[in-house]
């Protein structure tokens, strides 16, 4: 039974609203909030060094906080996996997806002119989804950023090339397929900006939410499956 409830967090539907979230708030921050990236922190580390070269000092706070928010996202993170147990009513999992929820709700009350504490709250709620989901059917995946996702995608394809391995074209299937949804988060965002302007982040927040909701449903599954094993 612990074991099957380990493994909700790995399904492919959970990963594509991880995603697509994932997508969402990086396109939020970036379109909305002085084109910051709430994910993408090799990007803010870039943007941070040339404003520091350029002795734009407070520019490079922009990018400096979202990252430093980053990182302790990805200690809560931990916090929470060690003290909540997988006995609990909830999984570490689902705990960790509603302090999400909670962040990013908060950000769409914060005007334009708080931008920095904004964009380091998304960044600090992506730390916090980056270290609490980190596979996809058992695969090393993240649904908060695509470069991982892209090399391991392409490598699989090249071996079920090479090798007709077709378990090879069922990762690169799923790794190119959470860079869709990721994708399809940001297209999405770029759409609705215009009408909800700060709010837009609460799509993320209902997302997360299904998500957390989804959890339970699949852990019922799974518990129905356990029996039927029995």
């Amino acid at each position: 039974m612990k074991k099957l409830r380990g493994q909700i967090s790995e399904s492919r539907r959970l990963a594509i609203l991880l995603a697509v979230s994932g997508g969402f708030m990086d396109a939020y921050t970036y379109t909305f909030r002085g084109e910051v990236f709430a994910n993408a922190q090799t990007g803010n580390i870039i943007l941070l060094a040339i404003n520091l070269s350029e002795g734009n000092f407070e520019k490079m706070l922009q990018y400096l906080f979202p990252v430093i928010a980053f990182a302790f996202g990805i200690i809560l993170a931990e916090i929470v996996h060690r003290f909540c147990t997988i006995d609990n009513i909830l999984h570490w999992r689902q705990y960790t997806v509603l302090l999400e929820c909670i962040i990013l709700f908060s950000v769409g009350f914060i005007s334009q002119e708080y931008n920095m504490i904004a964009n380091s709250l998304v960044s600090f709620a992506c730390g916090i989804q980056v270290e609490s989901f980190r596979k996809v059917k058992g695969n090393a995946s993240a649904t908060t950023m695509c470069i991982g996702n892209l090399r391991s995608g392409t490598q699989n394809l090249f071996n079920f090339i090479f090798n007709k391995d077709k378990e090879c074209l069922r990762k690169s299937l799923i790794y190119y397929g959470v860079i869709f949804f990721f994708a399809f988060g940001a297209v999405i965002e770029n759409f609705i900006i215009g009408f909800w302007k700060q709010y837009t982040i609460w799509c993320s927040c209902i997302l997360l939410f299904a998500g957390f909701l989804l959890m339970f449903l699949q852990a019922e599954e799974e518990d129905k499956q356990s029996c039927k094993l029995k």
